[in-house]
């Protein structure tokens, strides 16, 4: 009869270096279990499906998708569970042969990465760009000339200022001033309107500072009138001028010669009002 161990004994002494020397998985499992989580727990916890936490607890390593993929669980798992992972992940490369090679970004980025095409010119951008072109820059010009037919015919009224020459008061260039003084046509007197204040004013003579202001005192005009130069001022209640040459100026008022005889160099305050002309 021989003396040795029997199988029980074999069988005892397997399962204790098991326990000494617990698999990954055995490990995870246990540690797992002495922080009293369940499998959801670690699953919700770590977001690792529960189908990879119970195979990696089987020490079944294919569902993580490779051994890249395999470490980051263990090391991830192994937190949750409040274990090491650096003496797993040395475990984990003993048994696979060693830490692998760093694998190369770029094999990895390989599917994903874009690949320029060559493609013809984009005609229906060109086509776009160049509708755009021509539509704003008609609009610039429709625009441009408005403001400009805008500002020669407008005429002041309120707090804007505009100006209108005569033609038969202009005189021309190196000709001497005409002898009679200008007379506003029919359709000048017929255009004022009843409802308003007009006041012309027109230098034939010379040349004098006026300034105009309506009837909230707001300025129309400060400024000197030149030779053959005349404004139009028009209000709906009330037009204040001052003239700084008053014999150098003709005044027309709703559509109405002033007769009064101003002195030349005199500096005369007046002011006109809707109806027949009357000095203020």
């Amino acid at each position: 009869m021989s003396i040795g161990n029997s199988p029980e004994d074999e069988r005892s002494f397997e399962g204790d270096r098991e326990d000494a020397f617990p698999s990954i998985g055995r490990a995870l499992q246990q540690a797992r279990i002495a922080a009293g989580l369940t499998v959801d727990d670690v699953s919700n916890a770590t977001r690792v499906r529960n189908g990879i936490v119970h195979a990696i607890e089987a020490d079944d390593f294919a569902p993580c998708g490779g051994d890249v993929y395999a470490r980051g669980h263990i090391r991830t798992l192994a937190k949750a569970v409040h274990l090491d992972p650096e003496p797993l992940l040395a475990q984990f490369s003993a048994e696979r042969g060693g830490r692998p090679a760093p694998t190369p970004a770029a094999p990895l980025f390989e599917a994903e990465r874009i690949r320029p095409e060559r493609r013809g010119p984009n005609w229906t951008a060109a086509m776009v760009a160049a509708i755009v072109a021509v539509i704003g820059f008609v609009g610039f010009t429709a625009f441009k000339g408005g403001d400009d037919s805008g500002a020669r015919d407008q005429v002041a009224e309120g707090s804007t200022p505009s100006t209108s020459k005569s033609a038969s008061a202009t005189p021309k260039k190196d000709s001497k001033p005409a002898d009679t003084e200008p007379e506003p046509s029919d359709s000048a007197i017929a255009a004022a309107p009843q409802d308003k204040v007009t006041v012309q004013v027109s230098a034939p003579d010379g040349r004098s500072w006026i300034s105009a202001k309506d009837h909230n005192g707001r300025l129309l005009f400060d400024g000197l009138l030149k030779q053959g130069e005349s404004k139009t001022f028009q209000d709906s209640s009330k037009i204040n001028l001052v003239l700084g040459d008053a014999g150098a100026i003709q005044l027309y008022v709703n559509g109405k010669k002033i007769e009064d005889d101003f002195r030349p160099g005199a500096v005369e305050r007046l002011t006109y009002t809707k109806g027949d002309p009357q000095v203020g």
